[in-house]
């Protein structure tokens, strides 16, 4: 598939109705990652709590990655359908729903329960703002909104880094899935200042299209971008959901010092979004996401061996610095790839399968520490340079489609 010549159009200042838009779709991934990353946090206290392992706790992020496709087809589907604004609003109550929810939660097995369906509403919420962004601003505008909208992904991870430095210690595990209740605020700004997609209203008078025929039809790009968002996810969660525990049980950290190196963490995480995002403008998307994944190779025995919490907080500031920067072109790379008439379901479906390929990622890292005596370094190690090497090669092979008119 060749790629689609690129002209940036003139700097128009953005509407408030467009800003609105970038910041409720920003605030949306914020709040929804806010939520998922607090229960990377509190392994260890549920483990604890119900006189279990960490692989057996770690499943309940499995099956949290694992439902989100299935939250992907069927509010994506939705969205194309009745429009991005109300379904997005709907999630957003849903998965705050369930993680307070999980805070109720007098057993592994219910916790485990709502964590599956907390990862069925999480699924819906990516592709839907997504393609609401993309179809909403300027072509020229598409990497840095995307770098912004990719950094509330680590932005979501320091609010949870911050709330369990702050208030693990005085309110407890079940008291922290309460906290899962602020994303509901967000629904009252949705409703109030955002508009719906321009390119679903241009649409909604045209015939609807049948969903698996379009989807055969695209069976080679669908497959391409699966297999890259399973590297992807792989490279992401497997950098970041274990790191807290490996901080705590590796090095025997308490609340406040992996909090602490969470945070740094993360800094980097929404740095590295900024600026590969705008980059991927200038360079393109795939070569953007060569460069960034790359850059981690030789990063991992800093953030992974490394002996002292400064060295491991500057390791983590750079290994997130590059997992984030080459995720920045994703919600751009997925929106100018994906087909006009299934925008708001199909990066979010693709994306989602990735994770349910991924999904295992936290319970294998778990138990490859376990059969090496608490190795959290050579899982974190292997895993790592691994999809940063696949993820680099494979994105060389795929379209490119830079200002894609949406």
């Amino acid at each position: 598939m060749a790629e689609v010549a690129f002209s940036p159009a003139a700097h128009a200042p953005l509407t408030r109705s467009q800003r609105m838009v970038i910041a409720a779709t920003y605030l949306g991934w914020t709040l929804d990652a806010f939520d998922f990353f607090l229960m990377v946090f509190l392994q260890k206290a549920i483990s604890e709590a119900f006189g279990t392992s960490i692989s057996a706790v770690s499943e309940a992020l499995f099956l949290t990655l694992a439902t989100r496709p299935l939250g992907a087809l069927v509010f994506g589907w939705l969205a194309d359908r009745v429009g991005r604004r109300p379904v997005l609003m709907a999630v957003v109550l849903m998965f705050s729903a369930f993680s307070a929810l999980s805070g109720l939660a007098r057993s592994l097995s219910e916790l485990l329960l709502i964590r599956a369906a907390f990862g069925f509403a999480m699924g819906g919420e990516w592709g839907i703002g997504a393609s609401l962004a993309m179809e909403s601003i300027p072509a020229h505008l598409r990497g840095r909104v995307s770098g912004l909208l990719q950094a509330g992904y680590p932005s979501g991870y320091l609010l949870a880094s911050a709330a369990f430095y702050l208030l693990f210690d005085r309110i407890g595990w079940r008291g922290m899935f309460f906290l899962g209740l602020a994303p509901a605020l967000l629904v009252a700004v949705i409703r109030m200042h955002v508009d719906e997609s321009p390119s679903f209203t241009a649409a909604s008078a045209q015939p609807r299209v049948a969903l698996l025929p379009t989807l055969a039809q695209h069976w080679k790009l669908a497959l391409y971008l699966i297999v890259l968002m399973t590297a992807f996810n792989f490279f992401s969660h497997g950098t970041q959901d274990q790191y807290p525990t490996f901080l705590q049980k590796q090095h025997g950290y308490g609340t406040q010092l992996t909090g602490a190196i969470a945070i740094v963490m993360n800094v980097g995480a929404i740095v590295g979004a900024f600026i590969v995002g705008s980059a991927s403008e200038r360079i393109g998307r795939r070569r953007a996401i060569i460069i960034a994944s790359l850059c981690a190779l030789p990063i991992i025995p800093l953030w992974a061996y490394a002996n002292t919490p400064l060295l491991l907080a500057l390791g983590a500031f750079l290994m997130q610095a590059a997992v984030q920067g080459a995720w920045a072109v994703v919600p751009v790379y997925l929106s100018e790839l994906s087909p006009a008439n299934l925008r708001a379901m199909f990066p979010g479906f693709v994306y989602q399968l990735g994770n349910l390929i991924a999904s295992r990622n936290a319970v294998i890292q778990a138990r490859i520490a376990e059969d090496h005596h608490g190795n959290f370094s050579l899982a974190l190690a292997s895993v790592a340079g691994i999809t940063a090497v696949i993820l680099a090669l494979w994105s060389s092979f795929g379209p490119e489609r830079r200002g894609e008119e949406l």
